[in-house]
């Protein structure tokens, strides 16, 4: 068998001829002989081998020292080089430029590889970060579409500073198990945080199937744990005030010694049917006292609703008025219920805290809080803020008002697909309506006591 470097017309060229075509201009190539050439480039005279791939017929060119010129890269070592190839060439039917993409497709896949495997050794804390700026940061899609949070991960990033990020934050996600996890959940169940534990599992689910869905992890080691699990089956709450409870609220609240905003915000609620954070988080820009209306642009269920102010409404949102202040820079501040600063609204959990203090055995009082225990206890039984909305949806119902206009001043979303596709009516005279009836059985209810802070109603222009 005749040795490919050895084969006929190879080696013609000296360093001699080299260095006179170098000065010459002629031609762009220079041909050794089996395929080694000597090209030009603006940067210098650079050594290729010429073959053809025996299986697929293709001719290429292969640089046999790409970043090396001549005469750093010799004669000599370019012949030895395309030497070797030829040998591969005869061995293996194959060719440089092909070897050396497969080369690079190696080193790719190994780099791919690493690349994976740093990923799986991101700690819980840096997958936690990734994971709220990735799928709980809001966003509005070009179709209008919103996803996110509303509060952009707040609640569950102080969740998990307080319980999870201790124990595991610092640890590679693959290293977390099942037992680490429910060891967590397990510490809030204890505490008696039901409701917590089953948030945070929630959340610790999400995040893991994240990490899975990215192949940061094999498995989400909380699959197949449930609720049942964790804090329970929570039930829905059912609690209702009644229209004596009502009256008799309406005689406890002055008397409870709340800020002065937070008792307009009991009524605001009750006769709006708002959520609790849709009234902390309002704002005067959106409140048009003209049209007798307020716009929330922001909701859980992120579609926009107005809310028809009837004559009870009016009341407070003329008595939060007559108590606007002004901020640092003498402007009025802009949120109906401002924080004690001024520099943002008041927290939910401070109004929740002053409803949930006057609700309390005095044995159960917390230091440095309301002294009057049972300043707001019904006989009913514990009330939350939340209960006001279900409050006034029940006594809409009361007056007649059908569950679909029920539906759309509570602004619930529509379960029903087909109605979500082809009902596009908001029935805002029906709205308006149906809380004008609120607002006229609230003020019945509540005509008999004496309620601070509420101004008059202005008289109709």
């Amino acid at each position: 068998m005749p040795n490919p470097t050895r084969a006929r017309g190879i080696e013609q060229l000296t360093d001699v001829t080299i260095r006179a075509w170098l000065r010459s201009n002629n031609g762009d190539a220079l041909h050794d002989g089996g395929g080694l050439y000597l090209r030009r480039r603006e940067s210098g005279a650079y050594w290729s081998l010429r073959q053809v791939n025996r299986l697929t017929g293709t001719r290429t060119w292969a640089a046999l020292f790409p970043d090396v010129p001549y005469p750093t890269a010799t004669l000599a070592e370019a012949r030895r080089k395309a030497g070797e190839a030829r040998l591969q060439d005869a061995k293996a039917h194959t060719d440089v430029v092909r070897d050396r993409q497969a080369k690079l497709a190696a080193r790719k896949a190994e780099a791919e590889a690493a690349e994976l495997a740093a990923q799986r050794r991101l700690t819980v804390r840096q997958l936690f970060e990734r994971w709220v700026a990735t799928e709980l940061t809001p966003r509005t899609s070009a179709d209008g579409t919103r996803t996110g949070r509303k509060d952009a991960g707040a609640y569950s990033r102080a969740q998990f500073e307080r319980r999870v990020f201790p124990a595991i934050g610092d640890r590679d996600v693959l290293s977390v198990s099942k037992a680490d996890l429910m060891a967590i959940l397990d510490s809030a169940k204890v505490e008696g945080r039901m409701r917590t534990a089953n948030v945070l599992l929630a959340d610790l689910k999400q995040m893991f199937r994240f990490a899975l869905v990215r192949d940061i992890i094999e498995r989400n080691p909380l699959d197949a744990v449930t609720k049942r699990d964790v804090g329970g089956v929570e039930t829905m709450r059912d609690r209702v005030l009644s229209a004596a409870e009502i009256t008799a609220l309406a005689r406890a609240v002055p008397a409870a010694r709340m800020g002065k905003r937070s008792a307009v915000a009991v009524w605001l609620i009750l006769s709006t049917g708002c959520r609790v954070g849709e009234a902390m988080a309002a704002r005067w820009e959106h409140v048009d006292q003209d049209a007798r209306t307020w716009h929330l642009p922001d909701t859980k269920n992120e579609r926009p609703h107005t809310i028809h102010l009837s004559d009870f409404a009016m009341r407070q949102i003329e008595a939060l008025a007559a108590m606007r202040v002004k901020g640092p820079k003498g402007d009025p501040l802009p949120w109906l219920f401002p924080n004690r600063d001024g520099d943002g609204p008041v927290c939910i959990k401070s109004f929740g805290k002053q409803l949930s203090d006057r609700q309390r055995p005095a044995d159960k009082r917390m230091q440095h809080r309301s002294k009057g225990t049972s300043a707001l206890a019904l006989p009913g039984g514990k009330w939350t803020a939340h209960d006001l909305r279900r409050t006034a949806a029940t006594v809409m119902a009361e007056l007649g008002v059908s569950g679909d206009v029920i539906d759309e001043c509570l602004n619930h979303v529509i379960e029903s697909r087909v109605r979500a596709t082809y009902i596009r009516n908001r029935r805002l005279a029906a709205q308006a309506q149906a809380f004008d009836a609120l607002g006229a059985r609230l003020l019945t209810l509540t005509s008999g006591s004496t309620m601070s802070n509420v101004v008059p109603l202005r008289a109709a222009a």
